[in-house]
């Protein structure tokens, strides 16, 4: 059936963690047990003990028992528990993960689950399940199951979702892997927004005929970790990087950047890509109240009541047209850039509430003067949503794809 790991703190979550051990086992499944607390005695018996978790963060359990900041002792157990597990999964000893716990727990446990690859089953079940959960998901692939009731005890409501949740990982470890797609193909990442799904959808079709897998990730600051943290891991290796608008948000102060080293990966690891200026014309934000006041006075567009978008200026976008010259610079693989000098989203249309041609001709000018020589620079007349633009996307992805495999093959 598989062997489902537990990790968590046995000191106060004991009871609830021997209660889904039970089962688990009656599930079918083998159980492996890694504690993660501090300060109580433990009244389950560990295979990992919570001092190996401790010295795997190279501390000492003593004193993290004695230490004052409590953030600091869930950040050193949340290194040591991922160490452990990340050796432990290595070894084969295990198929999938399973965490109980309030904030302390969840902020050790996904931090293990985190470093994890792709496709190993993660569960968490927490009282955090119902707020933002980015800081423990970040990347990955883990699944959140909320407590309802603190994990606090078993009765007549914990243990159904408790005995739910033994379940739901005892089914994951214990299904084949769908195999619907032929894993020979290359995979390419694609970036997109809703103000650029026509572009992307096309190009994705037309690469998907010419027998490639597409992966769509969506723009909004985790989508562009988790693609290129999918390209660490040799998952995406090839990007159409359309809607780069994370790099905005990181540059202006919008609320979904991707981090100062978005767009990076593929030419640090030498991938054949293709990058677009996709919703450069936007920063992004919440709720209009929730405005910072720099931004009053300018351009906005109320997408919904929960998203707001400010216009970027023509300064900013000739920034930003810079940010991306830098981040390509000395590109190991194929590397184009493809612009719409018509519009960068359905919003920046002309006739549209962001058409602004002085900030386009800006930042393709920025482009124009700080790309590497090695990095091909296209502008097109045309509009991002345009079907000959997505075309034009896909023919040249293809066409980079290509001469990566033929520099590959000169390099044998």
């Amino acid at each position: 059936m598989g062997t489902v790991l537990l990790l968590g703190t046995f000191d106060t979550k004991g009871d609830e963690y021997g209660y889904v051990r039970d089962r688990l086992v009656e599930h079918g499944c083998e159980v492996l047990l890694v504690d993660a607390g501090i300060l109580g005695e433990a009244t389950l018996v560990p295979d990992v003990s919570r001092a190996q978790v401790a010295e795997a963060a190279g501390s000492d359990l003593g004193l993290l028992a004695s230490a004052v900041d409590r953030g600091t002792v869930l950040e050193t157990m949340g290194r040591g528990a991922a160490r452990v597990v990340e050796r432990l999964y290595r070894e084969g000893r295990f198929d999938g993960i399973l965490a109980l716990g309030g904030s302390g727990g969840a902020t050790i446990a996904t931090h293990a689950m985190r470093a994890l690859p792709f496709g190993v089953p993660k569960l968490l079940v927490s009282t955090v399940a119902s707020g933002d959960m980015r800081m423990y998901v970040g990347e990955s692939d883990i699944t959140v199951m909320h407590s309802v009731v603190d994990i606090s005890g078993i009765n007549r409501l914990s243990e159904r979702i408790l005995g739910n949740a033994a379940a739901a990982i005892a089914g994951m470890v214990g299904a084949e892997p769908v195999r619907s797609v032929d894993g020979t193909r290359r995979l390419v990442g694609a970036t997109m927004f809703g103000v650029t799904t026509p572009c992307v959808t096309r190009a994705r079709r037309l690469l998907e005929d010419r027998d490639y897998e597409v992966a769509v990730f969506s723009a909004n600051g985790t989508g562009g970790r988790t693609m290129e943290k999918l390209m660490e891991e040799g998952v995406v290796t090839a990007a159409l990087d359309v809607t780069t608008t994370e790099l905005v948000d990181e540059l202006v102060g919008g609320i979904l950047s991707a981090g100062p080293r978005r767009l990076e990966t593929a030419t640090r690891l030498g991938l054949p890509q293709v990058v677009s200026v996709g919703a450069l014309d936007m920063v992004n934000f919440g709720p209009v109240s929730t405005l910072p006041e720099r931004f009053q006075g300018r351009r906005i567009y109320r997408h919904s009541e929960s998203v707001t978008l400010v216009r970027t200026t023509p300064d900013e976008c000739a920034e930003v047209g810079r940010v991306i010259a830098r981040k390509l610079q000395g590109a190991r693989g194929p590397c184009s850039v493809l612009v719409p000098l018509r519009g960068t989203s359905a919003i920046a249309a002309e006739g549209r509430p962001f058409h602004d041609h002085e900030a386009d001709r800006a930042l393709f000018e920025a482009l124009e003067a700080s790309l590497d020589p090695e990095v091909e620079l296209v502008g097109l007349d045309l509009h991002i949503n345009d079907p000959e633009f997505a075309t034009a996307l896909a023919d040249k992805l293809h066409e980079n794809c290509e001469r990566s495999a033929d520099n590959r093959d000169e390099s044998r």
